[in-house]
């Protein structure tokens, strides 16, 4: 008889010390019984999975420290209804099957196909009352959201689909890549652009690695979409982000799965693409709004505040002093982890949050930051440092065919375009919740 490997693949933040797994996003500490060892063991091995590892692999999973990889699926193509919100633009989709273009008041109004359903809404309504409207014309038990800037290749749905073997999972993204441009604006595009999130698998949920997916591709349960009341029509952005943790709180799984990979066309000017930037930053008020701390600019442990605070104001000695601490605690905390891993997660923690308090600066409190530089000379240095930085680190590790200037002043424009926006939706909404940082773990405390 054929020997069956594991469905599951290890997350790159695994790591296993005997009976101890820390691994996740965010890291989580996993004490295994020795059923549970033999359990991680075939999954590192990819070995046929010893009897009753559900319980174990289920809470892995949830924690982001394992990936489903399913061979087969329950449905096939003919399962999914496609549906594409259309304004102003004349669809890419191609697809041969169910496929519904819901016209949202184009002016003029899209041409009728014989390949397509299509629907023509009396007036512009926005991306979320669009899909609603062909949501509630779907009789398949999948639903596929596709924007009309997308290019989907033949067999983007196959990956997909088998994700859908699990029944807790509603929704699964593609890799949404950019399409190559030969202006340095499609450059930068190719190497960063927000709906590119990455070429690992994982799950999606707030406050985690792939904390949200863009509806510029997505597949669904069309009854679990139901069940939420579909998308929210008081977003004009946002409202696929908003939809994710929507899915998540009612206990269903979301996927990324980057074996399918689409195609997205980015703004064509400038001007264009940094007015899609403010509209991005614009919906994280009402984001915050609805999902309370979802949307901090920053999230981090009151150690790493407490590191980077001192840093800042030029005490290098006590910074080194706080992270030794943080270094002790988490050895009291779990002494049987080696210390050489205690090092390891402790710097990895403090760099990757100051690596974080610089996104916060140039991103969103950039406003703050220019009125310190200008009334705190002693600012300058350290704010210059966090504004060039990390994106010639980015552009280092890139290494794309933008040259570091135009890189690194492309990088600054989104950051500050998206900045703008937030500023912009918070003044409308009255309300400063996207603007204000997370702390968790305190010094002298535990938990978090």
């Amino acid at each position: 008889m054929a020997i069956m490997t594991s469905p599951f693949v290890l997350d790159g933040s695994y790591r296993r010390y005997d009976a101890l797994v820390i691994a996740g996003s965010p890291l989580r500490l996993f004490r295994l019984s020795a059923a549970g060892q033999r359990v991680a063991a075939a999954i590192e091995q990819q070995d046929e999975l010893p009897p009753r590892h559900g319980k174990l692999t289920d809470r892995l999973v949830d924690a982001g420290a394992i990936h489903p990889n399913p061979v087969d699926s329950p449905f096939t193509e003919a399962d999914v209804t496609i549906v594409v919100p259309a304004f102003n633009a004349e669809p890419a989709v191609t697809h041969v099957g169910n496929v519904i273009v819901v016209d949202d008041a184009s002016d003029p109004p899209l041409p009728m196909q014989t390949t397509r359903r299509t629907i023509r809404l009396a007036t512009n309504r926005g991306p979320a009352a669009a899909r609603n409207t062909g949501l509630a014309e779907v009789t398949t038990p999948l639903v596929a959201f596709v924007d009309t800037d997308v290019d989907l290749d033949a067999d983007w749905l196959q990956p997909l689909l088998r994700q859908f073997s699990d029944p807790r999972v509603a929704l699964v993204a593609p890799r949404v890549v950019s399409t190559a441009g030969a202006t340095p604006l499609g450059a930068y595009e190719m190497a960063r652009s927000p709906l590119d999130l990455g070429d690992q698998p994982g799950r999606i949920a707030p406050g985690t690695r792939i904390s949200y997916v863009p509806a510029a591709a997505i597949l669904v349960r069309t009854d679990a979409l139901r069940e939420i009341g579909g998308f929210d029509e008081s977003l004009r952005t946002g409202e696929d982000v908003d939809l994710v943790w929507r899915l998540v709180a009612a206990g269903h799984r979301c996927r990324y799965e980057p074996a399918s990979t689409v195609h997205h066309r980015p703004r064509a000017t400038l001007a264009e693409w940094v007015r899609q930037r403010v509209a991005y930053g614009r919906s994280a008020p009402a984001l915050d709004r609805k999902h309370r701390g979802a949307v901090a600019p920053l999230r981090m442990s009151g150690w790493s505040a407490a590191v980077w605070a001192l840093v800042f104001a030029r005490r290098p000695a006590a910074a080194l002093a706080v992270a030794g601490g943080t270094i002790v605690a988490l050895r009291r905390k779990i002494p049987d982890l080696p210390p050489a891993e205690s090092v390891r997660l402790v710097g990895l923690g403090h760099l990757y949050a100051g690596r974080q308090v610089a996104s916060a600066i140039t991103r969103v409190w950039w406003p703050l930051a220019v009125l310190a530089a200008l009334v705190v000379r002693r600012t300058r240095r350290p704010l210059l440092a966090a504004a060039l930085v990390p994106p010639l680190l980015d552009w280092l590790g890139r290494r794309g065919p933008l040259d570091p200037v135009r890189y690194v002043a492309l990088h600054l424009a989104d950051d500050v375009a998206y900045g703008t926006g937030v500023w912009m939706g918070a003044v409308d909404l009255g309300t400063v919740g996207a603007l204000a940082p997370r702390f968790t773990n305190w010094p002298g405390r535990t938990g978090g």
